[in-house]
């Protein structure tokens, strides 16, 4: 069965599926799945969102067995993201495009797993959206250059959690769901210059 493996942090109280409860109020709430891909760590997370409000449900990562064969990895991948969407009833996917580099070997395999948990959100029916690593950086922090420690931070702070999410890949995937609750009020440039691995990419016809 895949190695999914939740992060150590509190739930908070008044929580059910789907709603808000508070002071005898009831408000129907958005459930976002994070997903930050990759086939040794990947990373997901899950919020609820009303309005500006944003409620931590879980978080954690997802570890294939390192030295698999690649399929075995994916598989692990696929399944870890069903079991979640299973439990939780996410009803939107938000998932993190690749960060390229240099390395179109490393571009492919990100592809590889981005790809199996797209089709997981197409196969549950949900909304599905991508953002690239700069655009979440931006929303959730300010600035599209932000370190990994700025963005635990400010996922702790946004969602009033106890400690930064741990380790980094959640955090990272909690990153991109609260990118989706804040991107209507974000606008990402596009005309940043493509790296060469995109360029080969896109010649390929892949990006």
């Amino acid at each position: 069965s895949p190695r999914v493996l939740p992060a150590r942090l509190l739930l908070p109280r008044g929580r059910c599926a789907g709603f808000f409860v508070s002071a005898g109020s009831l408000m129907t709430a958005q459930r976002v799945l994070g997903v930050d891909p990759g086939t040794i760590v990947c990373g997901y997370g899950i919020i609820d969102v009303a309005g500006s409000r944003y409620t931590y449900v879980t978080s954690g990562v997802i570890r294939p067995v390192r030295n698999a064969p690649m399929p075995d990895r994916l598989c692990t991948v696929f399944r870890g993201i069903a079991s979640l969407i299973e439990e939780y009833r996410p009803t939107v996917l938000a998932v993190e495009e690749a960060f390229y580099g240099d390395n179109p070997k490393t571009a492919i395999k990100l592809g590889q797993a981005r790809g199996v948990i797209l089709v997981q959100g197409v196969l549950a029916g949900m909304q599905v959206s991508e953002f690239s690593p700069r655009f979440i950086k931006q929303a959730v922090v300010g600035v599209g250059s932000a370190t990994k420690e700025q963005i635990q931070y400010m996922v702790a702070r946004i969602l009033k959690l106890p400690s930064p999410p741990q380790p980094t890949d959640a955090a990272d995937a909690l990153a991109t769901a609260l990118c989706f609750a804040v991107q209507p009020h974000i606008k990402e440039a596009d005309d940043r210059p493509l790296t060469r691995a995109q360029r080969q990419m896109k010649a390929l016809g892949i990006l």
